[in-house]
């Protein structure tokens, strides 16, 4: 099993999701991620891809966060080609209130803020990180 390479320093993106939690306080509403720049919405999302695929090493399972980021984590059949079978897609104020706990995996499946495709596209058991 490969070990994944950082490429975001670890107290770098702890201090951008502190900053994302400090200024949003409660889950995300209509309006979104709003009150910190556009740059540590980034760090902080690319900071706890980067995490949930430390916790969850695999390929079976694609996260995508866009414009931000994109990881494959969870151990399984591995993808090569085409559109994964697992497939996890949200906005960055859904992921970053999931992996901060301010939302469920379950509220936010269920509020339709998550697309999650496959059999593996559950990550419950990983969040909040």
């Amino acid at each position: 099993m490969a070990v994944s390479r950082r490429r975001i320093a670890v107290d770098e993106g702890r201090a951008a999701l502190t900053a994302w939690q400090d200024a949003n306080p409660a889950a995300p509403g209509p309006e979104g991620t709003s009150a910190v720049p556009r740059t540590t919405i980034a760090t902080a999302v690319r900071y706890s891809l980067e995490e949930v695929s430390a916790r969850a090493p695999g390929n079976s399972v694609e996260v995508r966060v866009p414009p931000f980021g994109v990881t494959q984590c969870v151990e399984g059949p591995r993808h090569t080609r085409g559109t994964p079978p697992n497939v996890i897609e949200c906005d960055a104020a859904t992921w970053l209130a999931m992996v901060s706990g301010r939302l469920s995996w379950a509220d936010a499946v269920a509020a339709g803020q998550v697309a999650a495709s496959g059999l593996r596209a559950d990550l419950s058991a990983l969040l909040p990180l």
